[in-house]
């Protein structure tokens, strides 16, 4: 194979991970789950295009402001995430954002990223939060 067909092919490539996300992450299912406080919303903290493509970026500086200065804001952080996108079940018990369709899991399944904040943070709202 020549060089400018690798160079094309590896461009392409690049090309699909970046925009890949952003466009198949609006298709994928579980993207708002039914009986979350986000299903009765028009709007996410910022508009939803927005945090579609900028929602790791967002976490990572509210990580940031929070870790390494000690400054805690609830616009962005992960607990008011899972406060409004958990989903519920029949007896109205949180079901984890993680789990098998739920909002986490079911973009980032779609896209295949490995989803791994939960390995150290709650997955359903805490009760001191719940009730917010």
């Amino acid at each position: 194979m020549s060089s400018t067909v690798v160079r094309s092919l590896c461009l392409a490539a690049l090309f699909a991970l970046i925009g890949g996300p952003v466009v198949a992450a609006e298709g994928a299912p579980g993207a708002i789950v039914p009986g979350s406080k986000a299903a009765g919303l028009d709007h996410c903290v910022e508009p939803t295009p927005y945090m579609r493509r900028h929602h790791m970026e967002l976490i990572l500086h509210q990580r940031d402001k929070t870790v390494h200065q000690g400054i805690r804001t609830k616009k962005y952080s992960l607990a008011n995430c899972i406060d409004c996108h958990v989903g519920h079940d029949a007896g109205g018990k949180a079901v984890p954002v993680n789990a098998e369709g739920q909002f986490c899991d079911s973009c980032h399944d779609f896209v295949g990223q490995s989803l791994d904040c939960f390995e150290c943070h709650a997955t359903t709202p805490t009760p001191a939060s719940a009730g917010k």
